[in-house]
């Protein structure tokens, strides 16, 4: 089974951790969403092979991995969108299950998606993408809040939302899932094609949202700069999770990073 050496550096005691897959090893009772055994399928291929971790309420969690290890697709699984198609496995959030809704029904449970694609409708203003949000309960930050939180936006607010730089298109996507009333934040690769500096801007952003309570599982090919804003760190390898600890410990393993995430 695969070990790796980790320093307590609380008493400086080191132990061998297990990091065989599908060891969970987040230590929380109860979990405010918990992942348990997802398999789902893209037609005939087997993408997430028993795929399990809980997260704090409030916590960041970053969801790591090289390309084609799963993340996208468990992130999709968790929103409960129609591919890859879960055949095993249940989602808990809040203590309501998941597993047996429908994508809507766990966005109205509070469950928010924001894709890599961001998927800003075209036609329609910054304001208006954000009001479409919340044409149906249950609605949550205002419009004024969010402005607040996003002062380009606000700035910006007439202006048709695909013609926005990749940036701002990034902070109104997580804009428009604040509006409505969600308890968990799926993010997927947010920093993709981005400079540094609004990098560091939607960095920032996280940690006020994460300040609320909002809950945030962050897929991201920048592992380091996920670490280094997350609590705790997922990592899958061929649809399986091959370990669950810190970010820290993440941070602190050279051979792991190199192992599975080629950093």
């Amino acid at each position: 089974m695969p070990t790796t050496l980790i320093e307590d550096t609380k008493t400086g005691k080191v132990e061998r951790r297990d990091f065989s897959k599908n060891a969970n090893h987040a230590e929380t009772a109860p979990a405010f969403l918990s992942v348990w055994d997802l398999h789902a399928y893209y037609g005939e291929s087997y993408i997430v092979q028993g795929v399990s971790f809980n997260v704090h309420e409030g916590e960041i969690l970053a969801l790591l991995g090289r390309n084609g290890a799963g993340k996208t697709s468990t992130l999709r699984a968790i929103a409960r969108l129609d591919n890859p198609r879960l055949t095993h496995g249940e989602v808990w959030l809040d203590h309501q299950p998941l597993h047996s809704m429908a994508s809507y029904q766990a966005s109205a449970a509070g469950m928010a998606l924001v894709p890599e694609d961001r998927r800003i409708i075209p036609g329609l203003t910054v304001e208006e993408n954000l009001q479409l949000a919340q044409i149906a309960p249950p609605i949550g930050w205002s419009l004024d809040r969010i402005y607040t939180l996003f002062p380009r936006l606000g700035e910006r607010r007439k202006q048709e939302g695909v013609t926005l730089s990749g940036g701002e298109q990034q902070m109104l996507a997580i804009a428009r899932a604040l509006a409505r009333d969600i308890k968990v934040l799926l993010l997927d690769e947010p920093y993709e094609g981005l400079a540094p500096v609004i990098v560091d801007e939607i960095e920032k952003t996280l940690n006020i949202i994460k300040e609320q309570g909002i809950t945030t599982v962050i897929v991201e090919q920048n592992a380091v700069r996920a670490l280094k804003l997350a609590d705790r760190a997922v990592i899958l390898d061929t649809g399986s999770v091959v370990f669950d600890g810190t970010a820290k410990e993440v941070l602190d393993n050279a051979e792991l990073r190199a192992e599975y995430l080629a950093i």
